[in-house]
């Protein structure tokens, strides 16, 4: 059974303003099938690889990376981030629309 995993490009933490560390590509794998434990209830995996997340500079990177190791992956493209450029005068202006 092959590994799947997600090529996606991680969005920024809640703390931070711009978008420096947004900008580069991450792999992470799948979650496989899960067992709970029976005693205790807790809930386990042999599958250590769901735990990983490797960063890349590109897509392009992570696509080769998944490619030479055989990885089956899907690529989740970038919601694009439309920025309307205003003024703190327009909040004051006589034609505001409310």
């Amino acid at each position: 059974m092959a590994a799947r995993a997600r090529i996606f490009r991680p969005t920024r933490t809640v703390t931070q303003q711009g978008g420096a560390q947004s900008q580069e590509w991450a792999l992470e794998f799948a979650a496989q099938r899960r067992v709970r434990e029976p005693l205790m209830g807790w809930v386990s995996s042999g599958d250590t690889r769901q735990q990983l997340r490797l960063r890349f500079a590109t897509k392009d990177e992570a696509i080769a990376y998944a490619d030479k190791n055989g990885i089956v992956y899907e690529i989740d493209e970038p919601k694009t981030r439309v920025i309307r450029p205003k003024s703190y005068a327009a909040n004051f202006a006589w034609n505001r629309v409310r």
